[in-house]
């Protein structure tokens, strides 16, 4: 059984997309509206363990990740695609395409990483450890997480709602596995085989990603990076942003094609 996956689109320009640490795809659905369906096709996916994946077993790891969703690419009968990942699935991006290579039937055109977690992943202090395993559990420390990444500037709303996106779409023990997955993984040693365009896009205001974290880790993992600093938003623009982050998203694959 392969992942669950939404399509939105019907055009010849294939785009896989890979959800964060937050809930499942649903986060990208303020983005729907703002997509060419003449020209591109987006498949968002969720994980096991989240969404329409939810009764899907473990491992949950990067690995199994790229596995899963080479599946998908084969289901629907891709051949070329783009990917594009947020946050802990711009990792997942990554792995997918340096995976592509063992793969002589496929080509990743491109990959877009919408404030995402490196290759390398995020070491934490244990103080911060604490705070992100106690979000599984606990939604004052979820909140807490959440505010942090948006900037500690936007309605309360906002958070609400990505914090219900996780309580209604995770299994809190499924969500604090993959946050160990996110910041231990580490495939820096596999990075240089990343050779496709890469836009890495940080949000202004993410306390989480941010641009200085950025800017000192993404070049010395992929020297043709480009790094583009989102305005008026934080760690999720396509709730944020929309508009701006699927323009800036688009346009970007069409040019690397």
């Amino acid at each position: 059984m392969s992942l669950a996956y939404q399509l939105i689109g019907s055009g010849k320009h294939h785009v896989m997309v890979l959800h964060g640490w937050f809930g499942d795809h649903g986060i990208w659905s303020p983005s729907y509206d703002f997509i060419d369906q003449d020209l591109f096709t987006y498949a968002f996916v969720d994980y096991r363990g989240y969404g329409g994946s939810r009764e899907l077993v473990g491992p949950h790891s990067m690995a199994q990740i790229s596995s899963d969703v080479f599946d998908v690419v084969d289901e629907l009968g891709w051949k070329t695609f783009s990917l594009v990942g947020h946050s802990m699935g711009g990792m997942a991006a990554q792995r997918v395409a340096i995976d592509a290579l063992n793969r002589s039937d496929l080509t990743v055109q491109c990959v877009v990483g919408v404030t995402p977690v490196p290759a390398s992943g995020v070491p934490l202090p244990p103080e911060i450890k604490a705070v992100f395993e106690a979000a599984a559990h606990d939604d004052a420390m979820a909140c807490n997480v959440i505010e942090n990444s948006l900037g500690q500037r936007l309605k309360p709303q906002l958070t609400q709602l990505i914090l219900k996106l996780k309580n209604t779409t995770v299994a809190p023990e499924v969500f604090k596995k993959y946050f160990y997955v996110f910041s231990e993984t580490n495939f820096c040693e596999l990075s240089s085989q990343l050779k496709q365009p890469f836009l890495v896009l940080i949000g202004q205001h993410d306390q989480g990603v941010s641009e200085e974290m950025a800017r000192a880790v993404f070049p010395g993992l992929y020297p043709h990076v480009k790094i583009e600093v989102l305005p008026n938003s934080g760690h999720y623009p396509m709730v944020e942003i929309p508009v701006h982050l699927m323009t800036v998203i688009e346009n970007f694959i069409l040019n690397s094609i």
